[in-house]
């Protein structure tokens, strides 16, 4: 398994932290908004980026997000083949420059979200968590109600202009879960809720570059049995994003690694045993003593470095390696 950590687009102490533990993969957002760059629809911005890394003794193994404002994308709207066609510049791109794996969400109007990110956990660690009897009474956006049919089509419409492109570029595009996976989130519909939905995603596209991103939390909260899925989804999963949270999807909160209930070295030998080499990282972590909270509290639609401070997430590399040499599996 290669271990990466997913990084701001610009280096900072984060990016230092980072070589020190040894961690030689990074995952980043190129959106432009936090680069101050062109899209990685752009070449020669794509190319910038991943110098950046590499002088920094990193290598940029993946991106993750929304690279550039994909609503019209994930919603069907007039103007999406433009845009549609700038994703595929970027698939190419990221071939021609070596970077293999694409994490992509289709959470359409809004992305993971919370109902409260600063809940005290332990050693008064601040951790996110989502309550829907909170949720269920937050307002419509202005997109009013979109059915969970409509972002269905628009999914189908847009991965099959794009595999093509993948495929002969050799990126892998990850699709991770919705976040938290409840049918509806202010009106509109999400698809990504259980393990039946990605099996129908891989019958629609039986492609090599159709994979999943195993968001291991979001996947408990869906209730499923994560072993069983984790052997069932093996030969698929491109990237894990390696959480742990207690609760339901329809409350819960988010766990230091070491803290939540899921057995995670029996976790991690499941994803050896099923033959996973690809990409780990760790995921959301509660803010410690000395970092802010991205955002003091409330409902918030995740644009924000909420679980993304860095102290957690170092422990967390940490405990990963720990476990993985005790288990004999090699991880770079």
């Amino acid at each position: 398994m290669k271990l990466g950590l997913m990084l701001p687009p610009q280096p900072d102490t984060k990016w230092k932290l980072a070589a020190q533990i040894g961690v030689r993969y990074a995952v980043a957002k190129l959106a432009p908004e936090l680069t101050g760059d062109l899209p990685p629809w752009d070449m020669e911005a794509l190319r910038r980026a991943k110098e950046r890394f590499a002088a920094a003794g990193l290598t940029l193994l993946a991106l993750e997000g929304d690279q550039f404002d994909m609503s019209r994308i994930k919603l069907g709207l007039p103007g999406r083949d433009e845009d549609i066609a700038r994703y595929c510049q970027m698939l190419g791109n990221m071939g021609r420059l070596g970077i293999p794996i694409l994490c992509y969400n289709f959470m359409a109007g809004v992305g993971w979200y919370r109902t409260a990110t600063s809940v005290p956990v332990r050693g008064g660690a601040l951790a996110s968590a989502f309550d829907w009897e909170v949720a269920r009474h937050d307002p419509l956006t202005d997109l009013g109600e979109v059915p969970a049919e409509r972002v269905w089509a628009a999914w189908e419409y847009f991965i099959r202009k794009v595999l093509p492109v993948a495929e002969k570029a050799g990126v892998q595009m990850s699709l991770h879960p919705d976040d938290p996976p409840l049918p509806t989130v202010r009106g509109i519909g999400r698809i990504l809720i259980n393990a039946d939905a990605f099996r129908r995603v891989q019958a629609f596209a039986p492609s090599p570059s159709n994979r999943i991103t195993f968001c291991q939390s979001n996947f408990i909260l869906m209730g499923e049995d994560i072993p069983a899925l984790i052997r069932e989804f093996g030969p698929r999963i491109a990237f894990v994003h390696f959480r742990d949270v207690r609760g339901t999807a329809t409350k819960f909160i988010e766990t230091f690694h070491d803290d939540g209930p899921s057995d995670m070295p029996a976790l991690l030998r499941a994803y050896h045993a099923a033959g996973f080499t690809g990409l780990l990282r760790p995921d959301h972590v509660p803010a410690m003593a000395g970092e802010e909270v991205g955002i003091a509290g409330g409902h918030a639609n995740m644009g924000t470095r909420v679980g993304y401070d860095i102290l957690g997430r170092l422990f967390a590399v940490g405990y990963i390696k720990g476990m993985a040499e005790a288990s004999g599996i090699p991880m770079e």
